[in-house]
């Protein structure tokens, strides 16, 4: 998991609006003025929020509103995006990877913070406040001082599991108005009640909203067969038919008998050939012209040269005789009438077989035209199925049929899913649990549309009975040890247990388990920043830790404001390397070494620089060294 990109408007120690990426690796981010920069608790009201308004406190002018977004990578491999107008509603979107567009999760607090944790694998928010985020108010040597009987009702507290957070402590001053003080008290105790009511509520809706999660997820349980239903239905939709296509509705029998069609159509047009072949020899022997026939004019002219003699010379000799040779004109004349008749029977037989071959040209016409009658549809389906071939048509043809059965097996799934008891009994638990949170929520809205934190109000009440009683009895100091300033009566809080307890819940292990895990990583991190004061570190069963020095044992809680602090610092960076290993997230610190000896940021700045190379760390700082030693600046 890693932060991919903050975009503000008007939220308080940015600047005024704009977008700033973040890389992975050890980044700085440079806040625009000299104010703190919040951004853990700014990345904590995106990622958990209250729904009660308590990040308005995050808008930086007044009279305007705020708005933020941070887009993360979750643990899930999924882009997601928060967005949120402080003190008002929010949304949360996930980067659809198909589309590459957002697509809308949710708006409602409680599904956020469910679907934050069940998918983008969030950590509560106690765990990710206490190990990936580092905040000034969080150094021990900034947290109130307990007394004997205060740290006994811390230890109470610890053992019922109700910690409060460090992320509002601040330093606890004497009283100046001890009445006023006293009356606030009063006031104070009258909203914890009203704060505790609320808490419980809340608590209530808060599990209300995780059961009603989880019936929900069994009902979406029929999301993926309605998915699958809505695709089989485009796609038998889409499929092709002989509807769509204007395809003759017997279309598959047509494919079906296209072989014995094709058959008969060569068959007959073999036959046909075949009855052709002795005609077409006659018909190849032309009829010759009657020009060319001698004997048509040897008995043409014999004839007319015959009546020519006998004509002349019956004139000239006078003589009766001679007009008898005009009788040989018969015979010749015969013969040419002869070849005359012969010709036009010659003609007479060529046309007969000319009618008998147009017959035949007819007739093969005939065999074309009724196997078009089959052979059309074929082709037409062969053209708008795209295919080589037409012993594809019906594989193509029946997959609308297949696509049709797939879509009515979907379908009974899903109303065999509806029918379930466990289907059913999911939305009668989702109905009921929606009724009760809205009872809940009304019972919410009663008691005001703003009421502060439990916690924030506990720990405002604890620090103004101790400032009044600081106001009342000062601290009694003790005699300091030789070069050491005075030392309070009153012990420091030891954050060990804290911090343990909350690696421990990350890690999945015992607290015994983690504390040999975290040891000698611990006591490389604290013997550098100390400078070898102190040589090792041990935590008692509780998590109450013991610095070990070259002839002492030191509860942690007496050690100096600032060793205190570096030793917080030591376990806090061994906390995030060892988790990492097992989930990685990123780890965020503000401007937390104000104060620190100028000597010893170099050396911090290259463990935070190792630690980038295991995850994303966020620093928020405008001190110039930091920025030589990192992987990126981000003005912010």
């Amino acid at each position: 998991m890693h932060f991919v990109e903050v975009a503000i408007q008007n939220v308080r120690g940015f600047s005024p609006a704009g977008r700033f990426p973040l890389k992975t690796g050890y980044l700085i981010l440079k806040p625009p003025t000299a104010d703190v920069l919040p951004l853990g608790s700014l990345a904590l009201s995106l990622l958990f929020a209250d729904g009660r308004g308590g990040d308005s406190s995050l808008v930086g002018s007044a009279g305007r509103s705020g708005k933020a977004a941070l887009t993360f990578v979750g643990q899930d491999g999924m882009t997601y995006r928060v967005l949120r107008e402080l003190g008002g509603s929010g949304s949360l979107h996930r980067l659809n990877p198909a589309t590459a567009q957002p697509e809308l999760v949710s708006t409602d607090v409680s599904e956020i913070n469910q679907y934050l944790r069940g998918q983008a694998g969030l950590p509560p928010r106690t765990t990710f406040e206490q190990v990936y985020c580092l905040q000034l108010v969080m150094l021990p040597s900034r947290r109130p001082r307990k007394s004997a009987p205060k740290a006994a009702a811390a230890a109470g507290a610890k053992a019922s599991g109700a910690t409060p957070s460090l992320a509002a402590a601040t330093q606890v001053q004497p009283a100046e108005d001890v009445p006023a003080a006293e009356a606030k008290v009063k006031v104070l105790e009258k909203e914890l009640v009203t704060a505790k009511a609320v808490d419980q509520l809340q608590f209530k809706v808060d599990e209300l909203s995780s059961l009603i999660f989880e019936a929900d997820s069994k009902l979406k349980g029929g999301e993926g067969l309605k998915e699958a239903i809505v695709q089989a239905e485009a796609a038998w939709r889409a499929a092709p038919s002989p509807e769509s296509l204007g395809l003759p509705m017997d279309i598959l029998s047509r494919v079906k008998r296209y072989p014995k069609a094709v058959a008969r159509r060569d068959e007959a047009l073999a036959r046909l050939e075949t009855d052709r072949d002795p005609e077409l020899e006659d018909t190849s022997l032309k009829v010759p012209p009657l020009t060319k026939n001698r004997y048509f004019w040897g008995g043409l002219g014999a004839g007319v040269l015959f009546m020519g003699l006998s004509v002349g010379l019956g004139i000239v000799a006078a003589q009766p005789m001679w007009r008898y040779l005009a009788l040989i004109n018969i015979p010749a004349f015969g013969t040419a009438a002869l070849m005359a008749l012969r010709y036009v029977e010659d003609l007479q037989q060529a046309t007969r077989k000319g009618s008998k071959d147009n017959r035949k040209d007819a007739r093969q016409k005939k065999i074309l035209d009724e196997f078009e009658l089959e052979d059309a549809p074929v082709r037409m389906a062969v053209k708008a199925l795209n295919l080589e071939t037409y012993e594809e048509i019906p594989g193509a043809l029946e997959q609308k049929d297949l696509l049709g059965i797939r879509l009515g097996e979907l379908q009974t799934q899903l109303e065999e899913f509806e029918a379930s008891a466990e289907y059913q009994g999911a939305i009668r638990e989702g109905q009921e649990m929606r009724a009760q949170q809205e009872e809940l929520n009304a019972e919410l809205s009663a008691k005001g549309t703003y009421v502060r934190d439990l916690r924030e109000v506990e720990r405002e009440l604890s620090r103004l009975k101790e400032s009044i009683a600081l106001a009342k009895a000062p601290p009694v100091q003790v005699a300091a040890a030789p070069g050491q300033a005075p030392v309070p009566v009153d012990p420091l809080e030891d954050p060990s247990p804290l911090v343990l307890s909350q690696a421990a819940d990350v890690l999945t292990s015992d607290m015994l388990s983690v504390q040999a895990l975290l040891k000698d990583r611990c006591v490389q991190y604290l013997t550098a920043l100390t400078d070898r004061r102190y040589q090792g570190v041990e935590w008692d069963r509780d998590g109450n830790a013991f610095l070990l020095g070259p002839n002492s044992r030191i509860p942690v809680g007496e050690l100096s404001p600032k060793d205190i602090d570096l030793y917080y610092l030591a376990l806090r960076m061994t906390v995030v390397e060892k988790t990492c290993a097992r989930v990685k997230r990123p780890f965020i610190l503000d401007d937390v070494l104000t104060g620190m000896d100028e000597a010893k940021l170099p050396l911090v700045a290259r463990m935070l620089k190792h630690l980038g190379t295991l995850t994303q760390v966020l620093h928020v700082t405008g001190h110039p060294g930091f920025g030589q030693m990192s992987d990126g600046t981000v003005s912010v």
